[in-house]
């Protein structure tokens, strides 16, 4: 889960890429980086939100009407400043690119690029993988002019070699924008475009949220092993470069995307009300009283709003959330999601005292944010806690590019809905089912057969994802998350060391 973002115009674009960037800040609070091109490449990227890595200096240098910009979350790789997106190759042409994903044969990708094309390369992060992927295809073809076809038929060799899920945009210097999408559509792209005299300005991103704050219209969703390519001369050019079929992934509508999206047809807050809609048969079969439905904020608000309309129940906010801590689901490491856990919520007390409550929430991943709730709806003096998911149980990792735990980690993945329930310390806990998660998808689009749902259900869309590679996928992560872990817990001893000494 990252967002991607690239700007094509006939003046600067970087206050559109910054203020782009601010708004799909949710998909990403890790890092942050911008490339724009006039006569040369300017970059700035650095960890951090994007109000902290950018700055009126380097928002002044960064000149030139196209550019390209992401917010990370780490993933693959780790969360090291070196790889912050977008990066950078200097030939053919010089190539600037940002990822959204994650490629499943990395390492088969990287062995073919050191020991054929002697390709160094300086991160463990798949998405400069994909770039040198996409250098080396586009450098073999030799153009001496750059066309369209050129750039399609590099796209083609790079959805022929590469395995998984990845939405990108890349720049090439002077030559235009290009963005394309996976064969099975798992990651979101759309296109948009802006008036500008008798001229049109083209944007790709994550999510249209961004064309509405910036004042672009939604053209459409980039398809399914489709590319879309913006020449220097702001031409849009398009092109089917691998036939495939529309697999978007179940996540962005439960948690991932912004509420005011739409993604392949779909409204991200609409699908998120029918979610909850469905768990009210639950809640009326099970017979129990409830005073009031209480959302987990942010994004347990609109399937909580479905499921007290339909239990004809009262509806209220009961939780106070600090915006000032960053989501736990991101945050790295076990100690720091629990230490942000005593403080990321306060409760308002006369919303729980004497009442019995139905708490609502996206998901339940590890458990402990689910407890740690729980706990807080007693101790303002709730008489009876329930709490509902609006998603299936969590039972498999996503190798597509969520940072979901490993299965060992995963609270569904070993145990049964009571034991989740009695760890959480409810009086009763509910689960959206898969089969109504589809239907409240397919309300927006009934074009959508299949999904990528392999965290719900283990069935994942492409065929190399085995649970052999999950096993090794997860051992990485894992090695990953140690290291950066043992990192972060040396350099908070050294700062308390410091500190000492002043």
């Amino acid at each position: 889960m990252c967002g991607i973002l690239a700007v094509s115009g006939y003046r600067d674009v970087i206050q559109d890429l910054y203020d782009g960037l601010i708004v799909l800040q949710h998909r990403g609070q890790d890092a942050a980086g911008i490339v724009t091109f006039n006569s040369q490449f300017h970059l700035k990227k650095s960890n951090g939100m994007v109000r902290d890595v950018f700055h009126a200096k380097s928002l002044a240098r960064l000149k030139g009407p196209m550019g390209i910009g992401h917010v990370r979350y780490p993933t693959a790789g780790c969360s090291s400043e070196f790889e912050a997106q977008p990066f950078f190759i200097s030939t053919p042409f010089g190539i600037a690119l940002a990822h959204n994903g994650n490629l499943t044969n990395t390492a088969e990708l990287r062995k073919e690029l050191m020991e054929k094309y002697y390709h160094h390369l300086n991160t463990n992060s798949d998405s400069e993988v994909l770039l040198n992927v996409f250098a080396v295809a586009l450098h073999n073809l030799r153009p001496k002019k750059l066309t369209p076809d050129h750039v399609f038929r590099a796209v083609r060799t790079v959805m022929r070699k590469s395995k998984g899920a990845y939405s990108v945009v890349a720049l090439i210097g002077g030559q235009g924008i290009i963005g394309f999408r996976d064969p099975y559509g798992i990651r979101p792209l759309q296109l948009g475009r802006r008036k500008y005299g008798m001229k049109e300005e083209y944007m790709i991103a994550s999510e249209n949220t961004v064309f509405k704050a910036l004042d672009y219209e939604f053209v459409r969703d980039i398809q399914p092993g489709e590319a879309v390519f913006i020449d220097r001369h702001n031409k849009l050019h398009t092109r089917m470069c691998k036939q495939g079929s529309l697999h978007p992934c179940l996540f962005e509508w439960v948690y991932l995307a912004a509420p005011d999206s739409t993604i392949d047809g779909v409204n991200v807050y609409k699908a998120r009300v029918r979610m909850g809609e469905a768990l009210a048969k639950q809640i009326r079969a099970a017979g129990i009283h409830i005073d009031s439905v209480i959302p987990i904020p942010d994004t347990g608000r609109p399937a909580a709003a479905g499921l007290a309309d339909k239990l004809k129940v009262r509806y209220r906010e009961g939780f106070v959330k600090n915006r000032y801590i960053g989501r736990t689901f991101i945050m790295p490491g076990q100690d720091m999601r629990k230490r942000s856990l005593n403080f990321k919520m306060h409760p308002i007390e006369l919303e729980f005292k004497g009442n019995s409550v139905l708490l609502v929430d996206d998901s339940i991943v590890r458990g402990n944010t689910s407890k740690k709730i729980v706990e807080i709806a007693r101790q303002a003096g709730a008489k009876k806690v329930y709490f509902a998911s609006a998603s299936p149980p969590i039972i498999s990792p996503d190798p597509y590019g969520i940072d979901l735990p490993t299965t060992n980690e995963l609270i569904a993945a070993n145990h049964s809905v009571e034991d989740i329930r009695k760890y959480i310390g409810a009086d009763g806990l509910f689960y959206t089912t898969i089969d109504d998660m589809h239907k409240a998808v397919r309300v927006g689009n009934s074009k959508i057969r299949q999904f990528s749902e392999g965290c719900f259900t283990k069935k994942y869309p492409t065929p190399e994802v085995t649970p052999k590679l999950l096993h090794e996928l997860g051992c990485g992560r894992n090695m990953t998350r140690d290291t950066f872990e043992h990192e972060a817990a040396e350099e908070e001893t050294e700062n308390a060391r410091m500190m000492s000494l002043v």
